[in-house]
């Protein structure tokens, strides 16, 4: 028996479990009732993105903190049904409610656009016990888990709090140009997680040592594909750096929305698929950040200029290097995190989908298994010259980690308060 398929299989197994439990059926007639109005799990899917998009915090772990949030207020307010109202337009209005109050506490500066968005939804639920209860089962999740998350160290300020550099030597970090600007997400690692135990549970096994092959190999690949005027890196892996330069959390949520638009899951469900992706991807960053600072790795421009191997001091990356550690990459236990709860909760398959980014103008690339998405963030910190091959498998290892975790563990937070 192969152990890897066996252990997949039972991610998919719990869960599935996970998102069916307290979903309940529909009474008879209910899904003729409610095909008349659109979805209220994607409406505010939209809703959602486009409130982080125009006034979300400048840190994506924030940002990640703010969906986890609000769409577990809508998990939990959706998944209890008080006997006698109908299911659905109780789940479509303690769903909008939950989100909604949520989402103005998070961002305040996009309360009217919130308010609107609540309006919309309410005005197509008719009026009666189901709607009122909906609403007040929604209001009350959302401000008990507000009050449970307050001072969890998401923060901007903490995220970014102070870190002091420590001597320049072989393999230990230091800025890097052209801004030479201070670590960032050094505070990710002094957060509470949402289900680790500790930031440092999964925390990776060491770099490889400067003087062994694997890293003399490392430096070589990324000092040949990487560089600015790399003469052996083809357009195609240019286009793949650029594509997956942006911020992790921008590339996935419209993966992330093709896997809620497709599922046929009951909106409890649908509503626990989001949440759980990104309370994964908040203890993901969490831990990547502890691995980063405990190894303090350096990056491969100042390995490559200051190191002592051929040392180049005018060699310079295609993209800039982000301002933290090498090791393990970030983006790479984004996809691997990712991955892992899509696979689990969606299959590792899904039909064919187009996506796009910011970052590659005009590029369009068409996917249909979440692993090709891994794969290219793989390839494409190396590409860009900004990290070593070994920090981007070590981040998808590490990803996938947390993510198994956040999937044994998930029963801890669909309970209803």
């Amino acid at each position: 028996m192969n152990p890897i398929r066996t252990r997949r299989s039972a991610l998919v197994t719990l869960g599935s479990a996970v998102l069916l439990a307290g979903a309940g059926t529909a009474p008879s007639g209910a899904a003729e009732h409610r095909s008349a109005r659109p979805s209220a799990a994607l409406d505010w899917y939209d809703t959602t993105a486009a409130t982080i998009a125009a006034g979300g915090a400048t840190t994506q772990i924030t940002n990640s903190r703010t969906w986890a949030i609000s769409w577990l207020a809508a998990a939990r307010a959706t998944r209890e049904v008080p006997p006698g109202v109908e299911r659905g337009d109780f789940q479509d209005a303690a769903l909008a409610s939950a989100l909604h109050d949520a989402l103005v506490a998070l961002v305040p500066s996009r309360a009217q656009e919130l308010d609107t968005a609540l309006r919309t939804t309410l005005d197509r639920v008719p009026d009666g016990p189901a709607k009122a209860k909906g609403v007040a089962a929604g209001a009350r999740q959302a401000r008990l888990l507000l009050a449970s998350r307050e001072g969890d160290g998401l923060d901007p300020a903490s995220v970014n709090a102070p870190f002091t550099v420590p001597p320049a030597a072989p393999g230990v970090w230091q800025p890097t140009p052209p801004a030479y600007a201070p670590a960032a997400q050094y505070g990710n690692q002094l957060a509470r997680p949402f289900l680790l135990d500790s930031p440092d549970q999964y925390r990776l096994p060491a770099p490889p040592a400067l003087d062994s092959a694997r890293y003399r190999a490392d430096l070589a690949e990324v000092r040949a594909y990487g560089a600015v005027d790399s003469t052996v890196r083809t357009a195609l892996q240019t286009e793949t750096a650029n594509f997956w330069f942006g911020s992790s959390l921008t590339l996935y949520t419209e993966p992330l929305r093709v896997a809620l638009a497709r599922s046929p899951r009951s909106t409890p469900a649908r509503a626990a698929l989001v949440a759980l992706f990104h309370i994964a991807l908040v203890d993901t960053q969490i831990a990547t950040s502890d691995t980063k600072y405990a190894y303090l790795r350096w990056r491969p421009v100042t390995a490559i200029r200051t190191g002592t191997i051929d040392p180049d001091p005018d060699w310079t990356p295609l993209h800039v290097t982000p301002a933290h550690p090498d090791y393990s990459s970030g983006h790479n236990t984004y996809a691997g995190a990712a991955e892992t709860i899509l696979t689990a909760l969606t299959g590792p398959r899904t039909a064919p989908f187009e996506l796009t980014s910011a970052t590659a103008p005009g590029v369009t690339r068409t996917y249909a298994a979440w692993s090709e998405l891994s794969q290219e963030n793989e390839d494409a910190r190396v590409y860009s010259g900004i990290h070593t091959r070994s920090a981007d498998v070590a981040g998808l290892a590490l990803g996938k980690r947390v993510a198994a975790h956040a999937l044994r563990n998930a029963g801890r937070l669909f309970y209803v308060l």
